[in-house]
């Protein structure tokens, strides 16, 4: 299969900028499945798309400020900026002694000359070092930070969120970031790990779970770092020479046991976000016949057309990106077809994109 038959043209003003000032008062797109009808709804009319004894799954990662600027002061790295996304958090290995903290992450770096292994940038904290322990190629990098406090207490303090490239903040005020800090999260966000938000989740709120709740609709968590595999372009002429990148996923047992007593009660398994799906199918595939159960591992699971889904009934998303690897799992949800045709209509009604943009129920 082509990676362009997964293409569509996108205005640029559709590229949300902004969340809507209310969460749930995003717009959502229905689309039916079976009958294949399009219903243009919003946000906060969910409820009267579910039953009692369906399920949300939704995942509760929590965003780090990820995006970290160092300056380049320390002896052999010759002046200049230094940008950092960070990804993941790996073992330290031994710590430095003398009250000084350690850690070591993998991450993105960009700047005009790299900083080669073994040298040093210093946090723009003013009292964070990072050292250059492994060049891994594609602009990823191993750093080892080093400082007076634990270096996550640093990240809180200077990071700033990793929001994606398509959100334009170039010389945004204080405010605009303490605006994204608290937006660009779910309201039930709780273990952080991730470096961009499972974007699905971001239109729920107290009123739209209370309505939920009062309907007998249940809710559960599963928790997926989402990592940059989720969104790496899929640059292989052929779907299936893509391959991802693997991100961390734990399923609890008391999500497990919610699974398990939706499906007695014929209830549906909704899955908010395709991590969520993701998290879903990896343990169902790795569990075979005795899903759900608890789990926790990596993967790199690619969900694309034709799949069968195993774990998911239902999925809430927002609109993606052309070609991408997340407009190619829900076109094996709903059929490359129609999604594309729902795209388009998306586009003629001036629907918001991406990240802070609105949302598809596909039932």
């Amino acid at each position: 299969m082509r990676t362009d038959e997964f293409d569509y043209a996108l205005p640029e003003s559709l590229i949300a900028q902004a969340p809507a000032e209310k969460r749930d008062a995003s717009r959502m797109m229905v689309l039916h499945r079976a009958e294949g009808r399009i219903e243009h709804r919003q946000f906060s009319d969910l409820p009267d798309y579910l039953a009692a004894g369906d399920l949300l799954v939704l995942n509760d990662t929590r965003v780090i400020p990820a995006r970290l600027f160092a300056n380049k002061t320390r002896e052999g790295t010759g002046g200049g900026k230094v940008e950092f996304l960070l990804l993941e958090e790996l073992p330290s290995g031994e710590h430095p002694s003398g009250g000084v903290f350690s850690a070591r992450w993998s991450a993105l770096m960009r700047c005009r000359r790299r900083p080669k292994p073994g040298e040093s940038v210093r946090l723009n904290d003013g009292e964070t070092d990072l050292a250059i322990e492994e060049d891994l190629g594609e602009g990823k990098v191993v750093l080892r930070a080093t400082g007076k406090r634990p270096f996550r207490e640093a990240i809180a303090a200077v990071g700033i969120p990793p929001l994606p490239p398509y959100i334009h903040r170039k010389g945004a005020t204080e405010e605009q970031r303490a605006r994204d800090i608290l937006r660009y999260q779910t309201i039930y966000a709780a273990h952080p790990g991730a470096v961009a938000a499972p974007t699905a989740g971001l239109h729920f709120t107290p009123g739209v779970f209370s309505a939920l709740d009062a309907k007998g609709v249940g809710k559960a968590f599963v928790t997926l770092h989402v990592g940059i595999g989720t969104f790496r372009p899929v640059t292989a002429e052929r779907v299936e020479d893509h391959r991802m990148e693997e991100e961390r996923w734990t399923l609890p047992q008391e999500t497990a046991d919610a699974i398990r007593r939706a499906r007695a009660a014929g209830g549906r398994i909704v899955a908010v976000g395709s991590t969520s799906v993701r998290t879903l199918e990896t343990a169902a595939a790795e569990q075979g016949a005795a899903f759900p159960e608890e789990g926790a591992g990596r993967t790199g699971i690619f969900i694309r057309p034709p799949y069968d889904f195993r774990a998911t009934d239902a999925m809430l998303t927002n609109f993606h990106l052309p070609k991408s690897t997340l407009i190619m799992m829900v076109s094996a949800l709903a059929g490359k077809d129609f999604v594309l045709g729902a795209y388009r209509e998306a586009v003629k009604e001036r629907y918001r994109f991406y990240s802070y943009g609105d949302c598809m129920l596909i039932l």
